[in-house]
């Protein structure tokens, strides 16, 4: 890790990093964003080197962004672009992001990001795909009312991994309507260097979006 980047994980870090309550209380957006809670919070599970996130920071300043990355390099390159774009709206979680899921306030994130995560291609590790019958229920619990979830995968398998039990979970709607839906990124959904890999060895990646249906009436 460069110098620059290890002071940064020394000083920016503490700074904006999410450390869960003890007592297994409730993490609130106030508290994240010392007591000046964004009108709206975004969630990114397994942001990588961090440029998509950075990118959705940048052009929605007044959106707070939760990152979940427990690898520190990964996490050292999103502080530098944090750092040079001076950006206030991104607070970062270093752990399994389920852990964090599990304490977020019901309904607090109105749009959340799985970008591109671990395939886990042998068949006794699916059990490990964030993408998951267990996840799944974290996920709708945090997820307002008509919440966007954008998955992205390269790998065959987990395409059709996820949409099986996207689908199949009663708290979620597919909602493409023709192929172009899921075959092209939205001008608003930009591209991260895992992607371009991907397209360079010939792997066509797959672009999910799915709705949070609404909640019951009390």
């Amino acid at each position: 890790m460069r110098a620059s980047r290890q002071a940064l994980v020394d000083t920016l870090l503490p700074r904006i990093e999410i450390v869960l309550p003890p007592d297994g209380g409730t993490v609130s957006a106030r508290s994240l964003f010392a007591g000046r809670a964004p009108g709206r919070l975004w969630l990114e599970i397994g942001f990588g080197a961090g440029e998509h996130l950075a990118w959705q920071a940048r052009e929605n300043p007044r959106i707070g962004f939760i990152g979940c990355e427990p690898f520190l390099n990964g996490v050292a390159r999103l502080l530098s672009d944090i750092d040079r774009d001076g950006l206030t709206n991104v607070r970062l979680f270093r752990d399994d992001a389920r852990l964090l899921l599990a304490t977020l306030p019901t309904a607090c994130i109105d749009r959340a990001f799985i970008l591109f995560p671990d395939p886990w291609r042998k068949s006794r590790h699916h059990k490990r795909r964030i993408v998951s019958p267990a996840t799944l229920p974290l996920l709708a619990r945090i997820l307002a009312d008509e919440a966007e979830l954008r998955v992205a995968t390269d790998d065959p398998s987990y395409k059709s991994w996820i949409l099986r039990h996207v689908r199949a979970h009663a708290d979620f709607e597919w909602t493409a309507r023709e192929p172009r839906d899921w075959r092209s990124r939205p001008d608003d959904w930009p591209g991260t260097r895992y992607e371009e890999k991907a397209l360079a060895a010939g792997r066509t990646p797959a672009y999910f979006r799915f709705r949070r249906r609404p909640r019951p009436p009390a």
